[in-house]
């Protein structure tokens, strides 16, 4: 089962289940799950090949869904929130596994197949020399040799495990799986619940041409943006998305 990271206690509210993007953990969104969790359990998970949570050779969208369901199976059925990547395994649970999910958000990311890929992120950490690494700092030096953006080689090495000198990361499996990642599958269900689609203001993720597939797919969806922000919404303006998480929880 996935490694889950759990902020409060149970209440009368369904917990929280929130499942990350690609390269992260669930331990990057330990500040909002504590300020989700006043009112309700807030579960944060490792997503397989990632983190604390086992390694497979496979990193397909339906195989995501089954792990986030093995989760709820366990607990019951929750909200559920995804970002990226993870939004994508959230839609693929809740179109295949709907009885799991009371609502959905969908953070950043639309239900299609992008060409925004991650390898040249993946090639920069295969690249780095673990050997010659003490600090993150370090790492972060080599991964300036082909990163221009210090917050991305900041968010990539948290996955760094510097007393065991390795990635936490299935390198070898997320580049073979890459196409998998980037797509997403055809699926003949229809989600009916609520969901929200709440995607960053600068961001190129989620356009007007999507909301038809969205729609078609999720009927009761409704959209909203967090003005001044990228793919990254949740880490560039936490207080605003935590705000527009937890007014659309409490409705």
């Amino acid at each position: 089962m996935l490694n889950m990271i759990l902020h409060g206690t149970p209440t009368d509210l369904p917990p929280l289940l929130i499942a990350h993007g690609l390269f992260g953990s669930g331990r990057n969104w330990g500040a909002i799950a504590k300020r989700l969790s006043a009112d309700r359990q807030v579960i944060a998970v490792d997503m397989r090949n990632h983190a604390d949570s086992p390694w497979f050779d496979s990193h397909g969208y339906p195989d995501m869904a089954a792990d986030l369901a093995e989760v709820l199976d366990s607990i019951g059925p929750a909200d559920v929130m995804g970002h990226s990547m993870g939004g994508k395994a959230a839609m693929v649970l809740a179109l295949t596994r709907p009885e799991l999910v009371n609502r959905l958000i969908v953070v950043d990311v639309a239900p299609v197949a992008y060409d925004h890929t991650q390898m040249h992120n993946l090639e920069a950490m295969r690249a780095v020399d673990l050997d010659k690494v003490t600090r993150r700092s370090e790492a972060e030096a080599q991964l300036a040799e082909r990163l221009d953006d210090p917050t991305v080689r900041s968010f990539l090495t948290q996955s760094l495990d510097l007393k065991d000198k390795r990635w936490r990361l299935n390198l070898d499996v997320l580049a073979a799986e890459m196409p998998a990642i980037l797509d997403f599958p055809d699926l003949p269900g229809v989600y009916e619940g609520p969901c929200l689609f709440l995607s960053g203001g600068d961001s190129d993720y989620v356009l007007p041409e999507h909301r038809t597939r969205i729609k078609a797919l999720f009927p009761a969806a409704v959209f909203a943006k967090i003005p001044g922000t990228g793919h990254w919404v949740h880490a560039e303006k936490p207080r605003d998305f935590i705000a527009a998480v937890a007014a659309w929880l409490a409705r």
